[in-house]
């Protein structure tokens, strides 16, 4: 059996960049993606440095898959079932095959908990959103629906409030909203709808309002998700015995971003911070840097 220097479970934006980098050292690299991440889906992200018009997860993805092959760099596109640790090595387990590698980079994000109305994809990062840190100055001064659940979609109503006061909330989820997040709804006029969503309007990436289950519409062209309870996909950490924060997300060395499991690392927005691809862009360049020196102490 072939053994890897590394094995990156996940290719997006952190996967890519690590793999990059590792290719660039010329270490033998294998990354192992799902194709289902979070940046597969996003049509544009519009905070990243030298794209002031934005650009999409997709073209990262495909031009970072790009670059990293023309390094050398192998990928396969299964879903990492099992890992384990072996005396000096590591064994990772798909449906269809077994890989085998000197380390490990845990790189497997978040998996959004979106609303099932099939509208909302073509409009993610266009004129949908989830992230208000990313995306509220897209919404500056318009008129804004938060389709959310309870406290999750109350926070985001306050939250893009820095950027517009023509926020309306729709309580899809039917969680509760407690007495004092209400008042401070109350207190920058925003009002709650009580009612679930029948159906979004849109046409194309082009997001036009809702329909309401009482028969109701409401119009904007513009929408932010909070939904909460997101997946984080750490069940592969846990498997090794990696050390989580209280919130399923994986803990690291701030400057080697190796988890408490040696030769594990971790990066992109399954580590504990906050969740940008251009956080995702360094945690991946850093991870490489230490995983390359591990792989020479190895040899």
């Amino acid at each position: 059996m072939v053994v890897y220097d590394c094995i990156i479970i996940g290719g997006g934006i952190a996967g890519l960049q690590a793999s990059i980098q590792l290719g660039r050292y010329r270490d033998k690299v294998l990354v192992i993606d799902a194709e289902d991440g979070r940046s597969s889906l996003c049509r544009c992200y519009h905070n990243i440095l030298g794209w002031p018009e934005g650009i999409s997860g997709a073209t990262l993805r495909r031009t970072g898959r790009r670059q990293a092959e023309a390094l050398g760099i192998e990928f396969v596109e299964e879903t990492v079932e099992k890992a384990s640790k072996q005396a000096e090595s590591f064994c990772v387990a798909t449906e269809e095959n077994v890989y085998q590698s000197h380390t490990l980079l845990i790189a497997t994000g978040i998996k959004d908990h979106l609303p099932a109305f099939d509208a909302l994809i073509p409009c993610l990062g266009i004129s949908v959103y989830i992230c208000p840190d990313c995306d509220g100055f897209e919404v500056l001064d318009k008129e804004v629906i938060v389709i959310g659940s309870g406290k999750a979609g109350a926070g985001m109503a306050l939250a893009l409030t820095n950027w517009s006061n023509q926020i309306h909330l729709i309580n899809h989820g039917q969680q509760l909203i407690d007495e004092e997040m209400q008042s401070k709804l109350n207190e920058y006029g925003i009002q709650t709808f009580t009612e679930q969503i029948a159906e979004i309007e849109a046409e194309g990436d082009q997001f036009r309002g809702v329909k309401l289950l009482d028969g109701s519409s409401l119009e904007a062209n513009h929408a932010f998700v909070a939904m909460g309870g997101n997946e984080v996909r750490s069940q592969l950490a846990e498997q090794l015995g990696v050390e989580l924060y209280k919130n399923k997300h994986i803990l690291v060395d701030p400057r080697t971003k190796m988890t408490n499991v040696e030769n594990v690392f971790a990066a992109g927005d399954i580590v504990a911070h906050s969740e940008q691809v251009t956080i995702a862009m360094g945690d991946g360049m850093q991870a490489a840097i230490w995983i390359h020196k591990k792989i020479k102490q190895q040899h």
